[in-house]
């Protein structure tokens, strides 16, 4: 999913390549775990710290990529490494956020795919400047093929938020929360 996508069969990679998705193991650990081997190793300590944890990508599984490609365009986003074969990637605002096929997906993560639609314990969230630009957004995910599932609402928080599904089900939280204000890259600016 990161441009150097493994075919399902393969148990290698060269020793440049990263696992698909930037996960630690991907694919081929699966594979080599199936074979009895040792999982993803510590690299040897170059003295340094290691960063923390950071979200770079978000990839969501999708029925229909194109599908999938035309609303997220529709809301604005702008797909990169159009390239790619069998994945999309757009530039979400700091993170990436990638389409893939959901079964293909669920493969290289070693999981059972499960019903497209149904909850599965995440939701996105966009924060947005005001009310208004919340409701703007939430008509426009629908007029692109989302689904609304709660309409914008003030919340016990202090801010407003509304819910629509992506066409694959994805949940979404459009929200406006006045403690949590941008900088002047337009990411959210958590207080201490």
């Amino acid at each position: 999913m990161n441009g150097s996508i493994m075919e399902a069969g393969e148990g290698r990679m060269d020793a440049d390549e990263k696992p698909a998705g930037g996960m630690q193991g991907g694919a081929g650990a699966a594979i080599g775990r199936e074979r009895g081997e040792a999982g993803p190793r510590e690299p040897a300590s170059t003295g340094r710290a290691m960063p923390p944890l950071r979200l770079s990508l978000v990839t969501l599984g999708v029925a229909d990529l194109q599908r999938a490609v035309t609303f997220y365009e529709a809301l604005g986003l702008k797909r990169r490494v159009k390239e790619a074969a069998g994945a999309a990637f757009f530039d979400a605002g700091g993170a990436v956020l990638s389409l893939y096929p959901r079964h293909e997906l669920a493969a290289d993560a070693g999981v059972l795919p499960g019903r497209a639609g149904a909850f599965g314990g995440i939701a996105l969230a966009c924060n947005r400047a005001s009310r208004a630009e919340v409701d703007t957004t939430l008509i426009r995910a629908v007029a692109a093929g989302g689904r609304a599932l709660r309409p914008a609402q003030p919340t016990f928080w202090g801010g407003y938020s509304g819910y629509v599904a992506d066409p694959d089900g994805h949940p979404w939280e459009i929200a406006h929360n006045p403690g949590f204000p941008f900088d002047a890259a337009g990411r959210i600016v958590l207080p201490e």
